[in-house]
Parts: structure tokens; C-alpha cells; sequence
């Protein structure tokens, strides 16, 4: 593909585990300077893919040729050293390193930097970060950033190693509005340096903007490749998910023509934090209420205070009319209040990834399945059979661990527990980050059939026609404040959009306006 010859090129890569086939017969190649999208549902074989370039699964069967050489990596540093450069979705910084310490990971022969002296090394890395326009402290800890600063820096560690292929699996999903349009800068600086780019994106307006080609896979099956331009955004969801989606969102009631019951949860001149101050709004059961706000307005401060794991500076928050407070999150699962949270990064705040989906699910409601010391086992599959088949996960996840799922599969067990605990309100942090369309459109049939049943919903989402199709009203949070209303039918893109920019229009590139995150 292309007019010049393939730097790296796959022929009929096949990995199984036990009887699991993860890739079956995978074919498809870059050349040099181009952006080759890597699309499919989750589980369908992306990662996988990416693992077995980066050096860290061997393929039971195939070929992998780089530059015309096949080649055999032993391991990720023999990648590496062939110039192939890893920034993974699931974030490999270390917590408790600072960002200059993450960055010169792995040290020896794969370090550009070699055997610097401190001084030297910070110099360097400042110098990096500074080209890639990033104003972060290098000495800060890792943990302590934010998750699209996280991702940043992931991103900027691959590129300090001057690769000649480039792998970004789900870069955007950490990201919205500038920041994604900071990555791509990055990636046609890259193109233009004739580095080749392999990126892994559930969303299409991203793909189109960034890549030349794509490939799709689909079961683990290489099913299409070709150049973006040849293929329609209805052929492209058709062609992942192996059939067509009528009708990308629920239908939504007109919910000005409907009595709303009182509200459920309540929130006065609440203030948490350094950023939210000031906030008011009322939710109902029966109705999704919709957030959208560009990143670190205050958005996240609001929902982990809501869900009693920080703290509410000043102001009140009210469960059926009654004044609360939450000293920590087992407040807000009591029955009496009835409040779920499914967080911003689900493998380090919403699941234990070792343990069964099952005992995930289970959690929350330990001491209700408890006969003396002792949980009640068949209790306790069958609230989670329940809840797993409303949400359709994997049957596996009865014994399966959570971090043996797909992403999918592994958010719709971090909903199926609230489920099982028979929660009233569910506050969902930009649930369908890194999802396919196909769950994705489950997820949306999940909110608005737990909105129909009385459930109440708090959305916040990095992708605006998620908020505008789902929300039956909206608030746009601008530097700590709710500035803006929205109803029903007056949810529109550009309403929210202008909004989050504090009322200003402005000219955002084509992919903040058709659904990167605001």
C-alpha cells in the first residue's frame, strides 16, 4: 500500500492461548512516513497485534518483515533496537518514579540518553519535553498527574527513543479537545520525519484526520485493509462489528413533556477541592443528566465528592431532600443512599484485576452475601448472573480475572457490580473511554434502560455526541462552575462546544467538533 515498499510488514501472524485465538492470520503493512490505522471491536485482536510487534508475545505462526528483513523479536528491548517504539494505552509509568526517571526507562542499551550524567539527563529530557510543547515537571511523581498527562508522557518517552515505527494503541482515549489536537501535531511531525505511525482508535472522526490506511480486524481475523478515503463511516462500523448499527443512540423522551419525580440527589453551592466551587443542580430518577466540561474544570472533583472519596469543602448535598455527608465511598454504597461510581481509569480505580469478575461484581455487597463468616457462594453467582446478563459480559467473567477481559467487557463488569448492589444513582465518569462502537452502543442501551427503570445517572464524557444523544439535560462546567443548562432538543454540538470554551466561539479542528471530548 503506498508508493513506496513497506517498512513493516505482517504475513499471517497467528497467537493463540489454550482455546483462545487471539490473532488468526493477520496481514497487513505501512510504509515508510505513514499513519496506518488499526481498527476493531475490543478482543479483537488490536492488542495482541501491537504485543507481538513490540516484542512482548512471540507469534506461534507468521511472518514479520522490517525494511524487507524478517525478523524474530526475543524481546520488547530487541524491538527496540530495531526502532520500533511502544506508547501503550494501559499506562506503564511507574507511580512512585518522577517523570525523569520514567523516561529513561529502561536503562542500558535501549536508553538514548546512554550513561548521561544527572545533570545531562535533565537537560536532555527538559529539551524533549519542551520540542513536544509539554510544560510539565520532570521531577513531579508520576502518579501524581493527571490521566492525559500520563498518557502525554507515555507518548513522549517512545518518541525520545527516535523510532522509525511508531505504536500508539488508544493515544485519544486519555485525551479530549487540545490535547488531541496536540497529538496530531505529533504525528505529522512524525509523518514528515518519515516515521511510520501504526495507531489503535475506537473513534472514526480521529482515524480519518490522522491516517492514511487502515486494516480491520475482527475476531481476530484480518477481515480489510485499504486507504481511509475508499471506505464510508457506516462500511468502516459494518466491517468491525460484522453488522450494521441502525441507530447509533437510543431514543431519547422529550423530557419537557414529562412530570420528573424529586430529585434523587441534590447538590447546593457545593465547593471541593482546588477547581469546583459554587455548584447546584438537582437529578431525578428516570433521567440522565449530562456533564461536559474541557479537562480539569472540575468535573472530576465533582464526582468523586459525590461519591465520598474526597471531601466536600462547603455546601450540601441532599439524598431524597435529606442533607448527607459522606466521610468515604462505603457512605455512599449504603442502601439508604444507593451511589455507584464507575471512575475515570477502571483498571486502578474500578476493578481488581486479579480477582474474578464475579468477586468484582460481588464486592460491594460482601456483607450482604455473608451466612455467619462465610459468603453464601450461591447468592452470590446468582446476583451476579443477573447483573452480568443485563450488562451481556462474558460468561467467563463468572471465573475468569477481570484483567484477562478485553476493555469492553472489563467496564461492563465495573457497571454490573452497581447493579448487584441496587444502586439508585449511578455516576459514570466517561464510561465508553476506549470502547468499541459495538459496546458502546450496548452501554448506551444499558443507561437509558436503567433510566427508564428509575435509576438516576450523572454523565460526564470526553466525547460531545455522546452528552448531546444521551443527556435529558446538560451542564457545562466552565473553571469550577456550572455556567450552562441545556434541555432536551437545545443540546446541540455546537451549544456545548461553545460553552465549554466559556461562550467564545471558536474555529476547533474538524475532529473536536464531530466528538473529540470537550
Amino acid at each position: 500500500m503506498g508508493a513506496l515498499p513497506p517498512i513493516i510488514e505482517l504475513s499471517g501472524i497467528t497467537k493463540a492461548y489454550g482455546a483462545t485465538i487471539a490473532n488468526s492470520n493477520v496481514s497487513f503493512s505501512a510504509a515508510p512516513g505513514q499513519v496506518h490505522a488499526l481498527l476493531g471491536e475490543n478482543g479483537a485482536g488490536k492488542s495482541t497485534t501491537m504485543k507481538i510487534l513490540s516484542g512482548l508475545v512471540r507469534p506461534d505462526s507468521g511472518t514479520i518483515r522490517l525494511n524487507g528483513q524478517e525478523i524474530r523479536f526475543r524481546s520488547a528491548i530487541e524491538a527496540q533496537l530495531a526502532g520500533i517504539q511502544t506508547a501503550f494505552q494501559e499506562l506503564t509509568l511507574i507511580p512512585d518514579l518522577t517523570i525523569l526517571d520514567n523516561m529513561l526507562i529502561p536503562k542500558g542499551e535501549t536508553n538514548p540518553l546512554g550513561l548521561l550524567k544527572r545533570g545531562e539527563a535533565v537537560r536532555a529530557v527538559a529539551a524533549h519535553l519542551d520540542e513536544l510543547d509539554l510544560d510539565i515537571d520532570i521531577h513531579a511523581l508520576a502518579g501524581d498527574l493527571s490521566l492525559a498527562n500520563k498518557q502525554k508522557i507515555e507518548i513522549a518517552r517512545a518518541l525520545l527513543r527516535r523510532p522509525n515505527v511508531l505504536l500508539l494503541d488508544e493515544p485519544t482515549s486519555a485525551l479530549s479537545g487540545r490535547d488531541v489536537d496536540w497529538l496530531g501535531d505529533i504525528i505529522e511531525r512524525s509523518k514528515a520525519a518519515g516515521v511510520t505511525v501504526i495507531f489503535i482508535s475506537h473513534r472514526l472522526p480521529e482515524v480519518r484526520a490522522f491516517c492514511d490506511t487502515l486494516s480491520i480486524l475482527r475476531n481476530g481475523e484480518h477481515i480489510r485493509s485499504g486507504f481511509i478515503d475508499d471506505f464510508s463511516d457506516d462500511e468502516v462500523v459494518e466491517l468491525i462489528i460484522g453488522r450494521s448499527v441502525e441507530t447509533a443512540f437510543p431514543p431519547r423522551e422529550d423530557v419537557e413533556k414529562r412530570d420528573l419525580p424529586n430529585p434523587v440527589l441534590s447538590v447546593r453551592s457545593m465547593c471541593a477541592g482546588p477547581k469546583l466551587k459554587d455548584v447546584d443542580f438537582d437529578l431525578h430518577p428516570g433521567e440522565i443528566l449530562g456533564i461536559a466540561g474541557l479537562q480539569g474544570m472540575g468535573q472530576r472533583e465533582l464526582f468523586m465528592s459525590l461519591f465520598g472519596a474526597e471531601p466536600i469543602d462547603s455546601g450540601q448535598m441532599l439524598v431524597d431532600g435529606k442533607p448527607v455527608q459522606l466521610t468515604s465511598p462505603a457512605d455512599a454504597l449504603h442502601p439508604s443512599i444507593g451511589i455507584g461510581l464507575v471512575p475515570e481509569e477502571r483498571k486502578t480505580q474500578g476493578l481488581f484485576l486479579k480477582m474474578s469478575g464475579l468477586e468484582n461484581a460481588a464486592l460491594p455487597v460482601l456483607n450482604q452475601l455473608c451466612k455467619g463468616p462465610l459468603i453464601d457462594g450461591d447468592k452470590e453467582r446468582e446476583e451476579a448472573a443477573s447483573a452480568f446478563e443485563a450488562v451481556e459480559v462474558d460468561e467467563r467473567a463468572h471465573y475468569l480475572a477481570a484483567g484477562a477481559f478485553s476493555g469492553g467487557n472489563q467496564q461492563k463488569i465495573s457497571i454490573a457490580k452497581w447493579l448487584v448492589a441496587n444502586s439508585r444513582i449511578l455516576l459514570l465518569f466517561d464510561p465508553t473511554r476506549g470502547i468499541d462502537v459495538g459496546t458502546k452502543h450496548q452501554l448506551y442501551e444499558l443507561m437509558r434502560s436503567y433510566a427508564e427503570k428509575g435509576g438516576a445517572i450523572l454523565l460526564y464524557s470526553t466525547e460531545i455526541p455522546e452528552l448531546v444523544h444521551l443527556s435529558d439535560r446538560l451542564g457545562v462546567i466552565y473553571e469550577g462552575e456550572i455556567t450552562t443548562w441545556l434541555e432536551g432538543a437545545n443540546i446541540t454540538e455546537n451549544k456545548v462546544l461553545d460553552a465549554t470554551l466559556g461562550g467564545v466561539s471558536s474555529d476547533l479542528s474538524k475532529v473536536a467538533a464531530e466528538g473529540c471530548a470537550a
